[in-house]
């Protein structure tokens, strides 16, 4: 019998919000993808509830925001214990919020629009085995189906066969053992709707799926039991009462189970033809919702990389620059993570102290906080820059208000009128207030608009924005020249002749 064979240009193993996102966007650039999920079904478990402001800027540039807003409940500050958080209203965003909803709800749009997009995505595919060559990378999977490509992207959690596989190590230490999860009814709605709780005894959380289930989430400092047990509704009740003041009526657990929460982080996201995004690169505690809006950020910064590579505008070198980028944010998501539980966790007198102090002054602490949201969210999250860079180079680019710089013609799509929107087209945004003449040999590769205030911040400079929404290069009234250099450098050589 002869062996099945695919090839394709990318393989994505893991079937997860960042596998999906990151499939999708290559397929929408025109490339051949295989995703392989060793589920034979998609699952209802959801570890994630909060979607963060920089994520929802990335659903917004796939057109997917609204839709996702639309099955959850925007906050405006996130609890992290007690009364203690982040305000999240005053950022500078479309989204100034944490959406909570399940993450099966951004599975499930993410999952449409790859498929959508032309993405093949095969269930029930256990990888078993992987080489690679100068040429590309083989995966070989337990139904004997061998799979070829360019190149591949473990996405597949924090027990990753891909990351096993390549023999990369996964330093770290467990942060917490015996954390009880449960999926409950409550006869009493809790006032608000991400309910957090932290003492003496333990901690404690609580999130609506919005089907009339709550996700609990519970840790008992004084008893511990083995991953995988399945504790009693009773315990789970116990132990959020002493944390949180009640137990909300607590009944008819669906599901029940306990699981351990790990720091860890592989030292390098890339090995030869092979790259790691998400809980495969990176895990840490739940503390703040970070895990899914990092992997999902992680795809972003990688997607648009491979595109360019695999078509020929950039040579394989820009993918080193995912490690350089995407590393550091993974270090900072631990570091703050690890922060909040172990502050949440504390059982020395003088931290316990400092939980209590930041409790008790609540709003006082503005400044603060202010950071925290611009960190939490990924507002605040940048990139390295070269030593000469505008300053605006490597940093998250706001939703500018755009206008056309010429008149659509009949049957023509009216041009985008913000940012978020031109970025859905996938490729390179050049914001100018007239610099068509320059970008006519990229038309191809490149959306070219103007500000809508001609006379704002803007007035004269050019600026360039990756498909992620970064600055890639900026100048103050730069020549003709200096805008043909910066295209070539960023997109190649010119596709079309001026």
């Amino acid at each position: 019998m002869t062996a099945k064979q695919t090839v394709t240009d990318v393989l994505i193993v893991g079937a997860g919000p960042t596998g999906l996102l990151l499939a999708g966007d290559l397929a929408a650039a025109g490339l051949t993808v295989t995703l392989l999920e060793k589920r034979g079904a998609e699952s209802n478990l959801t570890r994630a509830f909060a979607v963060h402001a920089r994520t929802l800027e990335l659903l917004d540039a796939r057109g997917l925001a609204d839709d996702l807003i639309a099955t959850g409940r925007p906050l405006t500050s996130l609890k992290m214990f007690n009364r203690f958080g982040v305000e999240l209203g005053n950022l500078p965003t479309r989204f100034p919020f944490v959406l909570i909803t399940p993450q099966y709800n951004v599975e499930r749009l993410l999952h449409e629009r790859a498929v959508a997009a032309g993405a093949t995505i095969v269930r029930g595919s256990e990888v078993t085995g992987l080489r690679q060559d100068a040429e590309g990378v083989t995966l070989e999977t337990a139904d004997g189906t061998t799979h070829r490509a360019r190149y591949a992207v473990g996405t597949d959690g924090v027990r990753s066969t891909v990351r096993e596989l390549l023999g990369v190590p996964f330093p770290g230490e467990s942060v917490v053992d015996s954390v009880l999860l449960a999926d409950v009814r409550l006869e009493r709605e809790p006032e608000d709707t991400i309910t957090v709780g932290a003492g003496s005894a333990g901690f404690a959380f609580l999130a609506p799926f919005g089907d009339g289930y709550y996700r609990v989430i519970a840790w008992d400092r004084n008893e511990s039991v083995p991953d995988g047990t399945t504790p009693s509704l009773e315990r789970i009740a116990a132990v959020t009462e002493a944390a949180i003041g009640e137990d909300f009526g607590m009944h008819e657990a669906r599901w029940a189970s306990t699981f351990h929460s790990d720091e860890r982080q592989v030292p390098n996201y890339r090995s030869g033809r092979v790259f790691l995004a998400g809980d495969a690169a990176h895990c840490h505690s739940p503390a703040g919702g970070q895990g899914m809006n990092t992997g999902l950020q992680d795809a972003a910064n990688l997607s648009w990389k491979l595109a360019a590579v695999l078509h020929g505008r950039a040579t394989d070198a820009l993918l080193d620059s995912y490690q350089t980028e995407r590393h550091p944010v993974g270090k900072t998501v631990l570091r703050t993570s690890g922060a909040l539980i172990r502050l949440a966790l504390a059982e020395s007198a003088p931290t316990r102290a400092l939980r209590g102090a930041l409790t008790a002054l609540g709003s006082h602490l503005d400044p603060v906080t202010e950071r925290g949201a611009r960190m939490v969210s990924g507002i605040d999250i940048t990139y390295p820059a070269p030593k000469d860079a505008h300053p605006l180079v490597g940093k998250r680019v706001p939703d500018l208000r755009l206008t056309a710089i010429e008149k659509p013609r009949d049957g023509e799509p009216d041009a985008p009128e913000r940012l978020y929107e031109a970025l859905r087209a996938g490729k390179f945004v050049l914001v100018s207030n007239d610099v068509q003449s320059a970008a006519a040999p990229w038309a191809d590769e490149l959306v070219t608009v103007a500000p809508a205030d001609p006379h704002g911040k803007l007035r004269d400079t050019v600026l360039l924005i990756r498909p992620d929404g970064y600055a890639a290069w900026a100048a103050v009234d730069p020549g003709h020249r200096d805008i043909t250099e910066a295209l070539t450098a960023h997109l190649g050589a010119a596709t079309t002749t001026a």
